[in-house]
């Protein structure tokens, strides 16, 4: 299985590849990363993992700007191959990002992506926090419970989302979408690979998700 972790200057790659190599490993799957921005690798992976940190528009920027990269991973996307957004990468698959500016995203989801408004909170939304979902509800969710903690860092997020999208959520001073998923296509609001235990059971499910 060739796994494609997209480089465009952007999120915490090498960490999302080890957590990528660990989860493989331990559901004895044999898993190659790569880290890569070449459009012919992309074009030929069997999955596809899209990192993000930082603001919306100035990743939206940063994928735009490497020749190919785009096209190849939403041609890969829309033949079938299952991808993860991370974070930012979450984000940019609603239809809008409006941080810095309103930037298109890839509209994959339904919604937006805002500033948060907490009330006694503090921006970022920053640590551990619980997730809440149905169990089983979705493969990416297997093994997990109600109440396993994932590790957030983010003041923006997604809303006017569709409620059949939104698989797992979170609470900061109101709800706030942790996971989306739609047809071969899901995200993480909060950082996999820093969520330990919990992020590693969402790998390990991504890499054997087959939608």
């Amino acid at each position: 299985m060739r796994v494609a972790v997209i480089d465009y200057k952007s999120g915490n790659l090498a960490s999302a590849a080890r957590a990528l190599a660990l989860a493989g490993e331990h559901r004895g799957l044999r898993v190659q990363v790569d880290i890569t921005c070449a459009p012919d690798i992309v074009a030929h992976a069997d999955k596809i993992v899209l990192p993000g940190q930082g603001a919306f528009a100035d990743c939206a920027a940063g994928l735009a700007s490497v020749d190919g990269l785009q096209a190849a991973m939403c041609q890969r996307v829309a033949a079938g191959a299952p991808f993860l957004g991370i974070c930012v990468g979450m984000q940019l698959m609603a239809e809008r990002g409006l941080e810095h500016g309103v930037t298109p995203g890839f509209g994959w989801v339904q919604g937006e992506i805002v500033k948060l408004r907490p009330g006694a909170q503090r921006l970022p939304h920053m640590g551990w926090n619980e997730l809440y979902f149905e169990p089983e509800s979705h493969p990416l969710l297997a093994g997990l419970a109600p109440g396993d903690h994932a590790y957030f860092v983010h003041s923006y997020a997604l809303a006017g989302g569709d409620a059949a999208q939104v698989i797992a959520s979170t609470d900061y001073d109101g709800p706030i979408a942790a996971m989306v998923a739609a047809g071969n296509m899901a995200g993480t609001q909060f950082h996999v690979e820093k969520s330990q235990a919990v992020g590693l059971r969402i790998l390990g499910n991504f890499l054997n998700w087959e939608p």
